[in-house]
């Protein structure tokens, strides 16, 4: 392989290479890929667009009184319910999802209830919704050649639809293919640690996807890398930047966005050599659609079209933040910082593994730590690290 190391210019024919040794490494996204059948995996922005519009245009939100749903056993399917509700005389079949959630409004076990006779379920539920003290739910139903109930939530519950955030997406990305500077990321090449972006989209490789119950979305400016500094070898230390983003309109999962700087991503969809890590959530309460559209998606478009000497600026600040020439200054740094005497040890080790040398700057005692980090087993302990290596990064800046 041909490889040109370049600085903040993209190369429609070249690989960058990076150093993956740096950083947090972040596995949200690979959990997705992991988990995504077929069938939640799309090829474009476009594709997955056009297939929440369609579910949201066949699907309508009501709150209607609980005591006046009525529940009955099928006739045709014995270990089947529906419910008929208010102002229809259409028998509409909850999902597993829903019926869980339904179960849930009114204080019943679902797990319970699932294992009951259709009927003896019936009666128990129905006695829920009759004595439910909070009188009203708020569904979500759609008609794809029968009618579906999708989600039941309370009254107040503010639906922030999969359509509005694939929109907000689509405004700076487009398609998500390389029509903007946004696209599903390329793939690491671990045997010569460079970093292709020009991968074809498959289902193999796409970072887009949609259940019945969610949306789940990876972008990246993978074309346009960001030189921050020199690695040990003088080659330039690339990033690019990246963005993900969720939410569920049936109410699984809250909506977010995390924005970040990182230098790869591999073939199982993991992040490597994360910087800079950003995430907000909004729950789906009451006013959720108005903070939707005041607050996340302009915050997704103020980091696409940001400038990013802010972060190139800050790292520099602290490689040159020099904080310990001797070994009884390094010692007192960690140990004032609230490392423990095996972690400063440890930290010292890695640096002088990976770079040559003991650290001397806030720089290298970040990369330090965030490299035990990814060692440690548990979440927890991981995180925790991260955290404390991010307070010195941004203390530096």
């Amino acid at each position: 392989m041909n490889v040109q190391v370049l600085d903040a210019r993209g190369d429609p024919s070249g690989s960058y290479k990076v150093d993956v040794n740096r950083g947090e490494r972040v596995g949200r996204v690979s959990s997705e890929w992991f988990s995504r059948p077929d069938d939640e995996r799309f090829l474009s922005l476009g594709e997955l667009a056009r297939a929440v519009r369609d579910r949201a245009e066949r699907s309508r939100s009501r709150v209607v009184k609980t005591a006046l749903i009525h529940v009955e056993a099928s006739r045709s399917d014995p270990e089947r319910l529906s419910l008929i509700l208010p102002g229809s005389d259409t028998p509409i079949a909850p999902t597993h999802w829903s019926f869980g959630q339904l179960a849930s409004q009114v204080g019943a076990p679902a797990a319970y209830l699932r294992q009951l006779p259709a009927a003896l379920a019936g009666i128990n539920l129905q006695y829920g919704l009759t004595s439910h003290r909070a009188e009203q739910i708020k569904t979500l139903e759609i008609e794809d050649g029968r009618v579906e109930l999708r989600a039941v939530t309370g009254p107040d519950y503010g639906r922030i639809y999969d359509q509005e955030l694939v929109e907000a997406v689509q405004r700076i990305a487009g398609n998500g293919t390389g029509d903007t500077r946004w696209k599903v990321p390329g793939v690491l090449d671990w045997s010569t640690g460079t970093y292709n972006p020009h991968v074809d989209i498959s289902k193999d490789t796409t970072t887009l996807y949609a259940s019945d119950r969610d949306i789940f979305l990876f972008l990246v400016d993978d074309l346009n890398p960001i030189e921050a500094g020199r690695l040990p070898d003088g080659s330039p230390d690339l990033f690019f930047r990246g963005f993900y983003c969720w939410n569920s309109e049936v109410g699984a999962k809250t909506l977010g966005i995390a924005s970040f700087y990182l230098r790869a991503v591999c073939q199982n969809r993991n992040l490597w050599g994360v910087e800079d890590f950003e995430e907000i959530t909004i729950r789906h309460s009451k006013y959720a659609a108005s903070r939707f559209a005041h607050q996340a998606a302009p915050a997704l478009e103020r980091f696409a079209n940001s400038s990013p000497m802010p972060f190139v600026n800050g790292i520099k600040a602290a490689r040159e933040r020099i904080v310990a020439r001797t070994d009884e200054d390094r010692t007192e740094f960690l140990r004032r910082k609230g490392f423990s005497k095996a972690e400063t040890q440890k930290v010292i080790e890695t640096v002088l593994a990976e770079e040559g040398r003991k650290p001397e700057s806030i720089f290298d005692f970040v990369q330090g730590i965030t490299a035990v980090a990814r060692d440690k087993p548990h979440q927890d302990a991981r995180l925790d690290l991260e955290a404390r290596a991010k307070k010195l990064l941004d203390r530096a800046a």
